[in-house]
Parts: C-alpha cells; sequence; structure tokens
C-alpha cells in the first residue's frame, strides 16, 4: 500500500532500475483533463490558484463562533479526497462536528510550467490560503501535509494556533520504515533520471504503471475502508467505485520539489535537525510553542509512528499542551478507516475545541 506522497515511487526507483525496466516507460502524451471529482460533503471554492484551490465545508466563520480548521492534504500521489472521501468515511466530516468552518487545501497536478517549484512555492501558496481564510487557524496536517503544516506554523506563528499532525513523517532518522530507507539507500542519480523521463515531472502515472491499485478487489478496499456494509451491498459497491476513482487519479509533481523532499527532509532529515529553510528563515522546532496532537498508525508503512511521536521532544510546546495517539492499523486507516474516524478524531475534535 504505498501511496501518497512524493518519496514512495522515488523510493522504489532503485528496485525499478535494478530490474531493467527503465525502459519500460512509454511515452508521456499530454495528459487529459480530469473529470471533475466526486466529494462526498458539500462545499465552496473559496478561493483558485493555479496550483491549488481552497474549499470551505460548512458555513462561513462567524464573529464569535468556534476558529476555523484547515485541513492541509498531501500534496503526493492521489488527491485531497482523502480526507473527504464518501459518506461515513470523511475525515471532512468529523471536523464539522466542531461546529466551526472546515477549509480545504486542494494541490492540483503540476504542469509542464511547474516544474521548477520549490517547497518554498507551496508555502507562499499556504500563506496566501490563510490570508484568504482571514483570521488564525488550527491545523490538520495530513502525511506530507503535516510536515508542511508544522513548517508554515514555524515559520508563520501568528497565523497557526493548534496544530494536529497526523501520519507524518517528521524525523526520518529516529528508525527507519520501508519508505524512508528506500528514500535514503537510492542514489540521487536515479530520482534525477526519473525526473528526465517525466520531462521535469514525477509523473503518477509512472508511478501507476508499476503499482496500479493498492486495493482493487471488494475485500481489499473493504478492509481498508474498516466497513461495516455487507461486501455484496449496493451502498458497499457505490463506497468502492468512489475508492478506485480517487486512487486511479494520480498527481504529477515538479521535479524541483521532489528532490527537495527526498534530499532535504528523507536524506538529510533537516527538519529534525534544525536545518531546514523555509521562506528565507532557519525553521528551529525548538522555537515552536503552539497546543500539538500527534498522531500516529501502528502499522503505518509510509511514516514509522517513531517518525511523527518524535516531534514532542523536537518543539518548544509545553508537555502539557502535547496530546499523542497511536491506533490500530495502516496509513489510510487513520484518514478513511471507520474505526479510526469514529474512535480517534471525536477526541481531536473536542481538544481542538476547548480553551
Amino acid at each position: 500500500m504505498n501511496l501518497l506522497w512524493p518519496g514512495v515511487f522515488a523510493a522504489e526507483a532503485g528496485a525499478i532500475f535494478a530490474r531493467g525496466m527503465l525502459g519500460a516507460f512509454d511515452p508521456q502524451p499530454e495528459p487529459k483533463p480530469q473529470p471533475e471529482a466526486v466529494w462526498a460533503t458539500p462545499n465552496e471554492i473559496v478561493l483558485q490558484l493555479d496550483t491549488a484551490r481552497l474549499r470551505r465545508f460548512g458555513p462561513p466563520q462567524k464573529r464569535h463562533g468556534p476558529r476555523p480548521v484547515l485541513v492541509c492534504a498531501p500534496f503526493a500521489l492521489h488527491d485531497a479526497r482523502i480526507a473527504d472521501l464518501c459518506e461515513s468515511h470523511s475525515l471532512v466530516a468529523s471536523l464539522l462536528a466542531g461546529g466551526g468552518p472546515v477549509y480545504l487545501v486542494e494541490w492540483l497536478s503540476a504542469g509542464k510550467t511547474q516544474v521548477f517549484r520549490h517547497i518554498d512555492d507551496y508555502l507562499s501558496d499556504l500563506n496566501v490560503m490563510v490570508d484568504e481564510i482571514g483570521t488564525r487557524c488550527d491545523f490538520v496536517g495530513l502525511c506530507q501535509g503535516g510536515w508542511l503544516s508544522l513548517i508554515y506554523a514555524a515559520r508563520f506563528p501568528a497565523k497557526a494556533g493548534k496544530l494536529v499532525v497526523a501520519a507524518a513523517p517528521v524525523d526520518t532518522h529516529i528508525v527507519d520504515s520501508p519508505l524512508s530507507a528506500l528514500a535514503r539507500s537510492t542514489p540521487v542519480q536515479t530520482f534525477q533520471e526519473l525526473l528526465r523521463l517525466g520531462e521535469g515531472l514525477a509523473r503518477g502515472s509512472h508511478a501507476q504503471q508499476f503499482w496500479g491499485l493498492m486495493a482493487d478487489s471488494p475485500e481489499q478496499i473493504h478492509d481498508l475502508l474498516q466497513s461495516d456494509l455487507p461486501l455484496d451491498s449496493e451502498r458497499f459497491a457505490s463506497q468502492a467505485d468512489l475508492f478506485r476513482d480517487w486512487s486511479e487519479s494520480p498527481l504529477d509533481l515538479p521535479g524541483a520539489y521532489y528532490l527537495e523532499v527526498v534530499e532535504k527532509l528523507y536524506k538529510a532529515n533537516q527538519l529534525a535537525r534544525g536545518e531546514f529553510v523555509a521562506l528565507g528563515k532557519r525553521i528551529d522546532l525548538h522555537d515552536f510553542r503552539r497546543p500539538l496532537y500527534l498522531i500516529a498508525a501502528r502499522d503505518d508503512e509510509v511514516a514509522a509512528p517513531e517518525q511523527t511521536l518524535a516531534c514532542a521532544r523536537l518543539v518548544g510546546t509545553p508537555s502539557r499542551a502535547i496530546r499523542e495517539a497511536v491506533v490500530p492499523g495502516g496509513h489510510l486507516h487513520l484518514f478513511i478507516g471507520r474505526r479510526a474516524l469514529e474512535g480517534l478524531w471525536p477526541d481531536v475534535v473536542a481538544w481542538l475545541g476547548a480553551p
């Protein structure tokens, strides 16, 4: 179930080349426009950028209402519908129980004119979206969106309230996951060759040629959703179709951004070491003092729990303002699994709403 963010097929690149499959990539035609995505929860696009959309779920912010929540989805192999997949499997719906508006950052597939965009460019986009909301936000960062939210909140502390970091590889050297081990051991030249094949982009379609669906059969999807619906029911069949549609819609990533993730966050572990520079400022997480909720999946194959929970010792947030949770299951279970959505996320919502 390797998926969800830039290091995934880069980490597998060494194995791909070892199998002599470099020539297996088909020439990539100009991608056709994707059909309009189906969202589970009604929403409105409140800001459209070339690289992202800002969606609002729920009513506009009330003057004296709860602080808005901004979900920072991964900019990865698959799109932001991971946070709002279908009925009963929507993190956004869980967060709306807090009573305030929920905003979602929907990163868009990169085009050929965007091959030189860096992490800084996406931080700048995120800053524009926060300004569009018009008030301090609480952040919920998922996977890659977790470390991006953490960097943003450390860079712009006046704009961030509480921060939820879910299944994010923050300290990639504290312990290995299969992904981080492969990312560190694969030569940079392998990543560069993949980008050459993608004409400067890390092509989601290249990854799809080797992996296809991470889950295809009804039984596999039923497990990922932790569904209580009968396998042969029409309602489950509809949910399985929505999952397949999401998993078959890969995103392309800018080559410059892709290499930065591999080199700075995986190979050099700059964020954990206090060496990462964001928009001209070195990020020392010891200066970060916002309330923090760290969430990990026990059997996460993308971000080992220790890689996320290590954040507690890296930040300056007092221990009494840090909460941690490790739940059963793998990476995707944390975001779309019924048991996680019903058992864990209501506590997150209560924590976000507490003084």
